[in-house]
């Protein structure tokens, strides 16, 4: 059992693997998983493509950051954040008051296998192959990676391995904190 006195952010790109990887340390660690797209799509009463449609794009980003700072007040959470929730710097500086923030990666044509037979991603829909998912992946890269207090790559690893050396990574990050 792994009890944290922080939360976990996973950011990265849409199929990256936060959704597998929050589900893992929910179940493999007892620790509360968050969902931030199905939090925001229950309480909306649509899905996130209809929100994106019907409301637009910042109003969708506006309640990410409300749900983050909503987040502050839990310990011991895993959060999987949405794609683009830390292209804003005010989400980022959320994640880092009580938590520490992993960035997932993969390759553009990992990415593109694992979303291509989902209609939940707005921002492919109609750009569903490795070029356009590598532009979009190039351009969030630096803010991904400025966010990010360790990285896990998860090309070729089970959901367990990459649970596993995240919580490796932590652990690490933690016992330096404390000399």
């Amino acid at each position: 059992m792994v009890m944290k006195n922080y939360n976990i952010f996973l950011i990265g790109f849409m199929g990256a693997g936060k959704s597998s990887v929050s589900g893992c340390l929910s179940r493999e660690y007892g620790m509360d998983a968050v969902e931030m797209d199905e939090v925001i799509a229950k309480r909306e009463g649509m899905g996130i493509p209809e929100i994106f449609e019907k409301r637009g794009e910042e109003y969708f980003r506006r309640l990410e950051t409300e749900l983050l700072i909503e987040i502050q007040s839990r310990n011991n959470a895993v959060v999987s954040c949405g794609g683009g929730a830390a292209m804003r710097e005010q989400n980022v500086a959320e994640m880092k008051k009580n938590g520490k923030v992993v960035l997932l990666t993969a390759c553009p044509e990992t990415i593109l296998n694992r979303v291509k037979d989902s209609d939940e991603r707005p921002l492919l829909n109609g750009h569903k192959d490795v070029k356009y998912i590598s532009g979009l992946m190039e351009a969030r890269r630096e803010r991904y990676e400025a966010a990010a207090d360790i990285v896990v790559d998860t090309e070729g690893k089970s959901v367990s391995q990459i649970c596993g050396e995240l919580l490796e990574k932590l652990q690490e990050m933690d016992d330096r904190k404390e000399l």
